[in-house]
């Protein structure tokens, strides 16, 4: 079995458009062509239950009506939670067969104008999209708008853009310094939630905030180094998740970041994880390679990340949560590393190809057997 959840909602919604349409243009211009329209009155509405074993109700209703003098009762071949035995109501019989009738409410109408809304809105983010991806990875300094016309001048037109043919998107290069503790944290309890690295002190280091939510294309971020003042917009994607229905075959946990799947845009700037376990837990761990370098350690951590006492912040004796980390890393530009653990901590994946526990235990069982061999 496979589905796919979420993320992509602008397609799903852009089919789910297309039937509106035709369903609303059949209704409208085919379904009762020719029908006249005429008062009746509401004989019965028996409740049965749905088909298919579904708990929703199933209504018949039975209208009355008078055509040329003559009296006919009819199922009617809709419902409305609106229908009252003995309420008048207006229905379409069929001239040459008059006990064939069909209910006279604008439906066709509505599901035409919800089909032709979804597609305006569908049509409009896709244009904010393309825009969005124009100015996605061109990094400018704080303060500066995004037309790029800044007080000094600088248009950030030198800065790499991101983008889906293969080449680097721009991660500033790798400094080495200090070696330090920092913390990642997620915001919770709204829809749009961003995400931030802070030091010791609670001093936000680098972070990432949405500037756009859209239900249909991807969400708007502004990546916000503040050691080094600068801004770096993004388009976010919606989170996917791609179940096999098998534990071998895995589930596949990714979103798109500018258009590209997540797990490849890390790869593109020389980024590989090597996924273990903490000691004692269940939680992972992520050793971050760049360019064969370890860059950074990632650890999972329950919302209280910036415990001091290593025993009561052991996440043995509490839930992992993710898009909540521990990072220890020498590297002064932080941006390579955020967007790691940002890429764990927003799709739920365990390792940087988007799998889950199959893959990693697919991978340990290959490495005993080369350790055999």
């Amino acid at each position: 079995m496979f589905s796919v959840r979420g993320p992509k909602f602008k397609y799903f919604a852009i089919v789910m458009a297309v039937i509106c349409i035709i369903a609303g243009v059949y209704l409208t211009f085919f379904h009762s062509a020719g029908y006249v329209k005429t008062e009746a009155t509401v004989v019965s509405i028996v409740e049965e239950p749905g088909g298919g074993g579904s708990d929703d109700s199933d209504y018949i209703v039975t209208v009355g009506y008078t055509v040329d003098g003559q009296s006919y009762q009819s199922v009617l071949d809709s419902y409305s939670p609106s229908y009252r035995e003995g309420k008048t109501i207006d229905v379409l019989y069929n001239p040459d067969d008059p006990s064939v009738v069909h209910g006279a409410d604008a439906m066709g109408i509505y599901a035409l104008a919800v089909g032709i809304v979804i597609l305006v809105i569908a049509a409009v983010s896709g244009v904010k999209t393309r825009r969005g991806l124009e100015n996605a990875g061109k990094t400018r300094p704080i303060g500066e708008d995004s037309s790029g016309a800044g007080s000094d001048g600088h248009d950030g037109a030198d800065t790499p853009a991101g983008n889906a043919s293969g080449a680097r998107t721009g991660f500033a290069p790798s400094v080495r310094g200090e070696e330090r503790e920092v913390y990642f944290l997620t915001d919770v309890g709204t829809p749009k939630y961003g995400h931030r690295i802070e030091d010791r002190n609670r001093k936000v280091l680098y972070e990432a905030k949405m500037t756009s939510f859209s239900l249909v294309s991807a969400y708007g971020f502004d990546f916000i180094d503040h050691e080094h003042g600068t801004v770096t917009p993004h388009l976010v994607g919606h989170e996917e998740e791609s179940d096999w229905n098998s534990f071998l075959l895995d589930t596949h946990y990714t979103f798109e970041l500018d258009g590209v799947d997540v797990w490849k845009y890390l790869k593109q700037n020389g980024i590989s994880v090597e996924t273990e376990r903490m000691d004692g837990t269940v939680w992972p761990r992520w050793r971050v390679t760049r360019d064969g370098q370890e860059i950074a350690v990632i650890e999972s951590s329950s919302r209280f990340v910036h415990e001091e006492d290593a025993e009561k912040h052991a996440v043995m004796n509490k839930v992992a949560v993710p898009g909540f980390y521990r990072i220890r890393t020498g590297e002064e530009n932080l941006d390579a590393v955020f967007m790691t653990a940002m890429a764990f901590g927003r799709s739920g994946a365990l390792n940087d190809e988007g799998g889950a526990y199959g893959k990693i235990i697919r991978d340990r069982v290959r490495q005993e057997f080369a350790k055999e061999d």
